[in-house]
């Protein structure tokens, strides 16, 4: 698959998601897609998966909107880096947020595989998004990675 074939599927998804519009979305995944939010500690598989992990997502972040500034492909990955604004609501992650919209870098790897995006991993600084969310970076992790914020090694 050329470069400009995996960045169109890349901003294909990119405005799909801007507009969480979930089976647009769903329709440029592979049916073995791999999502990784390392920031939230989740990983979704396959397309079930994925669709619940988006669902979620947008109903944490109903007005997500990310734009894509930029691109690098090595043959095997498509990184790109951009803009997310998005508002954290409810009180998902442990504490309630302000209500502010929230502007964070991003950092997205893809991989392809039969046209398809089969793997995404999104990368941003969650102490970002928390303090222009007005919560508590150490609330947010306490909720979503327990084990390490209780200090239990395991």
């Amino acid at each position: 698959m050329h470069e400009q074939r995996r960045f169109e599927l890349a901003h294909a998804l990119a405005v799909a998601k801007s507009r969480q519009d979930v089976p647009a979305a769903l329709r440029l995944l592979h049916p073995d897609m791999v999502l990784e939010t390392p920031a939230f500690g989740t990983t979704s598989r396959g397309l079930a998966e994925n669709e619940k992990a988006l669902r979620r997502f947008f109903a944490s972040f109903p007005d997500y909107d990310v734009v894509l500034h930029g691109h690098a492909n090595n043959g095997d990955t498509l990184v790109c880096w951009g803009t997310a604004r998005l508002t954290m609501t409810g009180n998902r992650f442990g504490a309630v947020p302000n209500g502010e919209r929230a502007e964070i870098p991003v950092f997205i790897q893809f991989t392809f595989k039969d046209d398809l995006i089969a793997g995404e991993r999104f990368f941003f600084d969650l102490a970002t998004l928390c303090a222009q969310s007005g919560v508590s970076t150490d609330a947010v992790q306490q909720r979503l990675f327990p084990a390490i914020a209780g200090g239990d090694a395991a």
